[in-house]
């Protein structure tokens, strides 16, 4: 089959490569319809997140089941499913206490307590290094699902491809970054980041209840997106201190809940990159500083952009002087995805509006180039296999 395969830092190709099996009688193999670049693949593209071998990349995909082990119960072959990018057995321990993305079971090799740089991690991810599992990604014409009356759903024949992609990822994370800031009602919410996480977090605020959303980004042609997508306020940060903009708009408090959709990998100058050497750290933790400054004093802070370095200045003192509430992680997506499903199903949530290039699989390579160095106003990447 062909299959997008990481080689080294900035150097994937679409492959040749064998065909999954079954491995184990609770897998399906599903032939890929659909599956998209996510800016956290971009963190293993950049090499922010070590990989030393090849890899199918590709934690958002779906496609119709091929081939059912012989243990699994709840689908057949010609099912048409989306799978969550975490893998969970859905009986351990932490499953148990619907903790799925802390599966210890999904991860063998690399899971534990620890939570650290290169031990001690969380559950297994589709396509996302050997630390979190070493399963091949959805970035391919065939992938193999484990554990496969846990993750897929089903999804309705009236619903295209593009409106049910993703529910694997983005929407459900969007989804948890508001989820976790407990919204009562007429809120502000300012979200850091108007890619494809953060427009689906400003989208997932309007349906949670706030009373005011803004979108905060450096790329015009984003802040564009999440006006026409998400409808939201928005603030060039390049041009504007956006974090006082922020409390101006909001009688000098600040807003009541920040999104740091942005993660490690935001724009670094020279001076920054020259600290991350001297300092042994990765990327920069610059936009969670934002949200803290942003944020009203006994307000919340969710990360949903990813980290995988420590930092040391992380801002404590503000932390606790402010009493902030302080929350990220990956998306609990087992616990979200049917009560999202109904939301596209009944047309309360669209999905599809931030595609800028539906392409070939046989372009991911020229793509990731694309997407990576933010070329041709590309906000979200489809690819078809």
């Amino acid at each position: 089959m062909k299959a997008l395969v990481f080689h080294k830092p900035k150097d994937v190709s679409v492959d040749t490569v064998d065909d999954p099996i079954i491995e184990e009688n609770t897998d399906v193999i599903l032939k890929v319809t659909s599956t998209a670049i996510c800016g956290s693949d971009l963190h293993i593209y950049n090499g922010a997140f070590p990989q030393p071998k090849d890899m199918i990349l590709g934690h958002e995909f779906m496609g119709i089941v091929e081939e059912v082990g012989s243990g699994v119960k709840n689908l057949k072959k010609g099912d048409r499913v989306v799978v969550p990018f975490p893998i969970s057995c859905g009986t351990c321990h932490f499953c148990n206490m619907n903790l799925p993305t802390h599966c210890e079971n999904s991860n063998p090799e690399f899971y534990g307590p620890e939570g650290g740089l290169t031990e001690g991690k969380g559950g297994a991810l589709f396509g996302y290094t050997d630390l979190y599992g070493g399963y091949s990604g959805g970035q391919a014409e065939y992938v193999r699902v484990p554990y496969a009356d846990i993750g897929p759903r089903k999804v309705s024949d009236n619903l295209t491809d593009e409106q049910a992609l993703f529910l694997t990822d983005i929407f459900p994370t969007g989804w948890a970054a508001i989820d976790w800031a407990k919204l009562k009602g007429g809120e502000t919410v300012a979200v850091f980041g108007c890619g494809p996480v953060g427009i689906m977090a400003m989208k997932s605020a309007w349906l949670r209840g706030a009373g005011r959303v803004i979108g905060i980004d450096i790329e015009p042609y984003r802040l564009e997106m999440a006006k026409k997508a998400a409808k939201v306020e928005t603030i060039n940060a390049k041009e504007n201190d956006a974090v006082e903009i922020i409390r101006s708009m909001t009688n000098g408090y600040g807003a009541d809940v920040c999104v740091d959709a942005v993660g490690m990998e935001a724009h670094r100058t020279f001076i920054d990159k020259a600290m991350n050497v001297i300092q042994g750290e990765v990327g920069t933790m610059k936009v969670l500083g934002y949200c803290m400054d942003a944020v009203r004093r006994g307000g919340t802070v969710t990360v949903v952009g990813v980290y995988g370095s420590p930092y040391d200045n992380f801002p404590l003192h503000q932390w606790f002087d402010k009493g902030l509430k302080l929350r990220g992680g990956q998306a609990f997506v087992h616990n979200y995805i049917d009560h999202l499903i109904e939301l596209v199903n009944t047309g309360k949530v669209t999905l599809d509006d931030i595609i800028t290039h539906n392409v070939p699989l046989s372009e991911a390579s020229n793509m990731y180039d694309i997407f990576n160095n933010k070329k041709d106003n590309c906000v979200k990447v489809v690819l078809k296999p």
